[in-house]
């Protein structure tokens, strides 16, 4: 009974925090519409500059708390409303979560930048270990200010959401910011007052959990992730069963720790505790109607590729894989090699997160599940092994997305995060056990060997010869990618997105459609899991985690969801060495950048390449003598670099400004002349009769588009979403 007692106060400590975050998150998604995903990074950076200022500056601990608190956390509030947020006006929902996400990863890359990780950092408690003695029962000063505010902030927030005119105000203002407008409440004014709120909460969930964590910002940012399935039990809008979700959620992670049997296969359960309690309350709770700003009619679309772009697309993948194979160093083409499989996994983004609308952060996952197919069955070499990765995670998939049919948005995101989750800190951790008969362990030891495969008597031992594979690999992918967004099925997502309420009406399954597009991607991110490890030789499940695969989102997101040429940016940037050559002491320098292009969705919601770079491309094709120029350069370069007449960087300045300085002044002229779309954030200049016409002489074939003045439509590209 004594151990109960002990257990259960430090479940209902950990439950006091999770209700502040809870709360936070909750008041920012109740008054703004938006889930915010960065709720955990920006406690994890309150409680770093809490320490910088405690222990590292030696400044009195509640001057810190305060400054904490009062200063910084409405600072970085205010920031993100102003510099974020505001932009996100006609952006689908499932962008808004990732612009999110990309503050949370920039916040994490900071952070990380700011205070070296591998230095060791500590927050003793606020109250120096004094306890309070009730009978044979201790409990710590800590434990006991932790659930005084916890009540306090659920009461507090109760109070203001409903009894205060502020709190009525900014809660009206996510059902009609115009009607709330003409009652004299400032729309923007609410939403910056729930900002700094809800980043004071965090603040303050971040400085309490610190004293109980080696402070680590990935560490620290997860944890407080954790308090999401609180939110859910609340259903993202009732505090007082937010509370009540935090004392389940603290209370399931205590006795976990607590009665648990020590089982090799147990072990790592109590950490996918959130995980599973956050991904039950999403299948089991009635989820009330998300609700968001009345907004335009959305600014993204999805270019309907032709088959001759795909075509020129395809070769010029395989001629730049032979270019670099032959012309890259073996140590930088060591690098490089990985792009192909991060690649794979950005061209499984495209069906599920830019065709069907439906924020999916577990590919990543898919890619390692994948990848502990092809290391166990294609331990000899056997490229049948990416058939069956596919198979499996296409299985998987169906298995993940059947219980999540009812879920969309928030809700589809947040399980597939838990699923992530789960598998990162339990699954892929498990020793082995038997499969149909035979030993299976995820990662074996802790790493899985990859062998490189055979075709025939060819062997693919050579990083040059993995590259060009890989290569061939993706141009593949491609290819169905493109069939699926020319079929029926393909304009049938596009819908789904745009209009479920009218897909529904006019009789469309949704949910068969749902369930297809998401074993699709899952096999699609299992072959490229496969050819990841091939690279690599071996890896870890630490490979595969959660954030990492943030990342490629993020780069897809903002390369562009619908691209193909995103996904082969997102791999380039993710396997590039250049960061590491460039910049060999900014390791934080990658996720940062990401961070960085991610909060500007709300200017470019369609990504770069399609709102851009396409663009100004299709003014170079409608000039063929200029496209012929372009190709003799890189040719010459390509003989030069072979023949040893130059080295790699006068070849890379060459090829620099080739690629991009002589097309920018051809789209220049035929901007100029009101005949180019625009590009780089440029205002629109063209009539519709001109438009047509400059996309008819750049892309032979095309029709006209359909009209709409709210709807950016690219002519012969098959119109927005659901046109």
């Amino acid at each position: 009974m004594h151990e109960f007692i002990i257990f259960t106060i430090g479940g209902l400590s950990a439950a006091g925090i999770y209700a502040i975050t809870a709360s936070g998150l909750t008041l920012t998604y109740t008054t703004t519409g938006i889930f915010n995903w960065a709720h955990g990074a920006i406690g994890m950076i309150c409680a770093f500059t809490y320490w910088q200022m405690s222990i590292g500056w030696g400044w009195p601990s509640l001057l810190s708390l305060l400054l904490c608190l009062f200063v910084v956390a409405p600072i970085i509030g205010i920031v993100i409303e102003a510099a974020v947020m505001r932009r996100l006006e006609g952006v689908s929902e499932a962008s808004k979560l990732v612009v999110t996400l990309s503050v949370a990863l920039m916040l994490l890359g900071i952070a990380q930048w700011i205070w070296d990780p591998t230095t060791y950092r500590a927050l003793p408690p606020l109250f120096n270990n004094e306890t309070l003695i009730l009978g044979s029962i201790r409990i710590s000063y800590d434990d006991v200010t932790i659930l005084i505010l916890a009540l306090v902030v659920a009461i507090g927030l109760r109070l203001f959401l409903y009894r205060t005119r502020m709190g009525v105000t900014m809660r009206a203002s996510v059902d009609d910011r115009t009607l709330t407008s003409l009652n004299g409440s400032s729309a923007i004014s609410n939403t910056r007052n729930a900002w700094i709120i809800g980043s004071m909460l965090a603040a303050l969930a971040g400085i309490l959990i610190a004293p109980t964590l080696t402070l680590s910002a990935s560490a620290l940012t997860l944890v407080i992730v954790n308090a999401y399935a609180a939110s859910v039990i609340g259903r993202l809008r009732s505090i007082p069963m937010t509370f009540v979700g935090a004392i389940i959620l603290g209370l399931s992670i205590a006795y976990s720790v607590a009665y648990l049997p020590q089982n090799p296969y147990i072990q790592g359960f109590e950490n996918a505790v959130p995980a599973i309690v956050l991904f039950i309350a999403l299948l089991i709770l009635p989820q009330s109607r998300l609700r968001g700003h009345r907004q335009l009619r959305s600014r993204e679309f999805a270019i309907r590729p032709t088959w001759t772009g795909a075509g020129l697309f395809c070769g010029g993948v395989i001629i730049a894989a032979v270019f670099l194979a032959t012309v890259v160093s073996t140590a930088d083409l060591f690098s490089l090699n990985r792009m192909w499989g991060l690649a794979i996994v950005g061209l499984s983004i495209i069906p599920i997160v830019g065709y069907a609308g439906r924020l999916s952060l577990c590919q990543l996952t898919f890619a390692g599940i994948g990848a502990t197919v092809v290391g166990h069955l294609g331990a000899q070499g056997n490229p049948l092994s990416l058939l069956a990765a596919a198979g499996v995670c296409a299985a998987i998939g169906i298995l993940v997305a059947i219980p999540a049919l009812r879920l969309s948005g928030i809700y589809f995101a947040l399980a597939t995060a838990a699923f992530a989750i789960t598998m990162d800190n339990w699954v892929f951790q498990l020793p082995a056990f038997n499969l149909f008969g035979h030993p299976y362990a995820p990662f074996g030891s802790g790493s899985l060997v990859f062998a490189p495969f055979r075709i025939g008597s060819l062997a693919l031992t050579s990083k040059a010869s993995q590259f060009i594979a890989g290569s061939v690999v993706f141009v593949i992918l491609t290819l169905l990618v493109v069939v699926l967004r020319r079929s029926e099925f393909g304009q049938r997502l596009l819908a789904m997105k745009d209009s479920p309420a009218a897909c529904a009406t006019l009789g469309m399954n949704g949910r068969a459609s749902l369930v297809a597009v998401f074993a699709f991607s899952a096999a699609v991110a299992g072959v490229g899991g496969g050819i990841y490890g091939m690279a690599l030789g071996s890896a870890s499940a630490d490979v595969f985690q959660f954030f990492s695969g943030l990342s490629v989102l993020l780069v897809m997101v903002i390369m562009g969801l619908t691209s193909a040429g995103g996904a082969g940016t997102a791999g380039l940037y993710q396997g590039s060495p250049v960061f590491t050559n460039l910049f060999p002491s900014l390791t934080q320098l990658p996720l940062v950048l990401v961070g960085l292009g991610g909060v500007g969705v709300g200017t470019t919601p369609n990504g770069t390449i399609p709102g851009s770079l396409r663009p100004v491309w299709l003014s170079v094709v409608r000039r063929r003598w200029l496209l012929g120029l372009i190709l003799t350069v890189v040719i010459v370069a390509w003989v030069l670099r072979l023949a040893g007449a130059i080295s790699d960087w006068p070849m890379t300045i060459i090829l620099l400004v080739d690629l991009l300085a002589l097309p920018v002044p051809a789209y220049v002229v035929d901007y100029r002349a009101n005949v180019a779309p625009p590009a780089f954030g440029l205002p629109e200049r063209r009539s519709k009769e001109k438009r047509d016409e400059w996309f008819a002489q750049a892309v032979p074939g095309t029709g006209p588009v359909a009209t709409g003045d709210q709807v950016p439509t690219l002519s012969g590209a098959g119109g927005a979403s659901g046109t």
